[in-house]
């Protein structure tokens, strides 16, 4: 099983950029698809974006959508959040997933670290 750990989060103003990372153990990282994921106090865990095993394809929540970019590196087994013209409604704990299936790092995750906190001051 892969194992996540999950960095960069912080405190930021509004309109501000945040890089976060997440770097896996283990020798399958390429195989796998990577997601993040997001709770804010008193919600649900959300959707936020997903790549696939090769990075060729990508996938949005609308409200991060053109704001957020997810990329992965598979030579250092990490994959990036960049987060660019933060609003406090983002304010929340950010989880990176993984799963073999794409359908899965969009919709329920498989594999967590234990987040990174985000905040996003006005």
């Amino acid at each position: 099983q892969v194992q996540l750990v999950e960095s960069g989060g912080g405190l930021v103003q509004a309109g501000g950029s945040l890089r976060l990372s997440c770097a896996a153990s283990g020798r399958t990282f390429s195989s796998y698809a990577m997601g993040w994921f997001r709770q804010a106090p008193g919600k649900e865990r959300e959707f936020v974006a997903a790549i696939s095993w090769s990075g060729g394809n990508t996938y949005y929540a609308d409200s991060v959508k053109g704001r957020f970019t997810i990329s992965r590196d598979n030579a250092k087994n990490t994959v990036y959040l960049q987060m660019n013209s933060l609003k406090p409604e983002d304010t929340a704990v950010y989880y990176c997933t993984a799963a073999y299936s794409i359908v899965v790092v969009t919709t329920t995750g498989g594999s967590w670290g234990q987040g990174t906190q985000v905040t996003v001051s006005s």
